[in-house]
């Protein structure tokens, strides 16, 4: 079973920068992301059946504050062997507490027999570009436009779930500030 280890970022489909920014790529074949925007710690690709993965996080999420993070920075990536542009929030300054965060529990579910193909990329995606005429670096010139202000949030909501049900999650934590 594929399973995620999410923490959510709490921005609104009706920002004006986001606006701003599905404005300039009108005509562009995009499905922009409504809802659901988070960090992805970390995406089981294998989990060896009968194995618990919660006891695990618990020890670590309960251990965790929330991490403060400002996201100044729009870009692009390419994804899905080249077929796809992935347009998305991030920062100039990664906190480095987080960071070692993910990677403690990355090396604890690898530990515990999982198969990870992705490394960590810190990024919110807000949408892919599913346009055959649309390359990256026309991708990347456009957003670079949007006048993004700098958006310091506090993530406090941890989500483990299934890929792809976006029913209740297995789990949830709320990191303290």
């Amino acid at each position: 079973m594929k399973t995620y280890l999410e923490i959510k970022v709490p921005i609104s489909f009706d920002e004006s920068w986001f606006r701003e920014l599905r404005g300039l790529l009108d005509g562009v074949n995009i499905r922009w992301q409504r809802g659901f925007y988070h960090i992805t710690m970390v995406f089981l690709d294998f989990a060896p059946d009968g194995v618990n993965m919660v006891p695990g996080l618990d020890e670590y999420l309960g251990e965790a504050m929330a991490p403060t993070i400002t996201f100044d920075t729009l870009d692009a990536f390419t994804a899905g062997g080249g077929r796809t542009q992935v347009i998305y929030l991030t920062t100039s300054e990664v906190p480095e507490d987080f960071v070692a965060l993910v990677h403690d529990i990355r090396r604890y579910m690898k530990g515990r027999g999982c198969v990870i193909q992705s490394d960590f990329k810190l990024h919110v995606t807000l949408g892919r570009v599913q346009d055959p005429r649309a390359n990256l670096h026309c991708i990347k010139e456009t957003i670079s436009q949007v006048d993004l202000p700098a958006i310091t949030l506090d993530l406090t909501d941890v989500d483990y779930r299934v890929f792809k049900d976006y029913g209740k999650p297995l789990a949830h934590w709320t990191l303290p500030l």
